[in-house]
């Protein structure tokens, strides 16, 4: 089986994991708080969250944590196909657009900003970081891109069923630096 056949079955069998996960434990999200590592942010941080689509882990409680610890929150903008996405400032409350994929997304006049903390939403992860998406590698050339350049923080949200022994990869992959469960926080590689 080659690679891409591996990493669709995966994501096939990833797919039906995260739903259940989330269908049992609707409000996980509410615990991830508890376990992030909110010592390694800098006061006035910037930090990408997401828009939670149906079945991701919620990450809006952690984001309002975040925020009340003096972050400065962005969301991720989809650009356009090929394209590293770009991230501009949200505030909770401030309106939101429907977007490519049904993201929400900031509106256009919102200040585009460069994160020193992404929250990236995903598939499957395995121990050493290596995270399966939807397959667009969005995520993976936006962090190619930051880390050219610096680096920031790549954390993943999940539920505990997300969790695999192993994620194929390719060397276009960027694997994360931690993983952030309603359960847990462990640090990658």
């Amino acid at each position: 089986m080659n690679l891409q056949a591996l990493k669709d079955e995966l994501r096939r069998r990833a797919l039906a994991a995260r739903q259940a996960a989330h269908e049992s434990d609707p409000d996980a999200g509410e615990r991830l708080a508890a376990h992030f590592s909110f010592e390694r942010l800098a006061l006035g941080s910037v930090v990408s969250g997401y828009w939670p689509l149906p079945g991701e882990i919620d990450p809006r409680p952690l984001m309002a944590a975040l925020e009340a610890r003096g972050a400065c929150l962005a969301l991720p903008v989809v650009i356009g196909p090929g394209q590293a996405l770009i991230f501009r400032e949200w505030r909770a409350g401030d309106p939101l657009q429907r977007r490519a994929f049904g993201l929400m997304e900031p509106q256009e006049s919102a200040p585009e900003l460069v994160p020193d903390v992404l929250l990236v939403p995903l598939l499957a992860v395995d121990p050493d970081g290596n995270r399966l998406g939807f397959g667009k590698g969005y995520y993976d050339r936006t962090l190619a891109g930051l880390r050219a350049t610096g680096a920031p923080l790549a954390i993943g949200l999940a539920h505990e069923a997300q969790i695999v022994a192993a994620v194929p990869v390719d060397e276009f992959d960027q694997p994360l630096d931690g993983v952030v469960t309603g359960e847990r926080l462990f640090w990658t590689g």
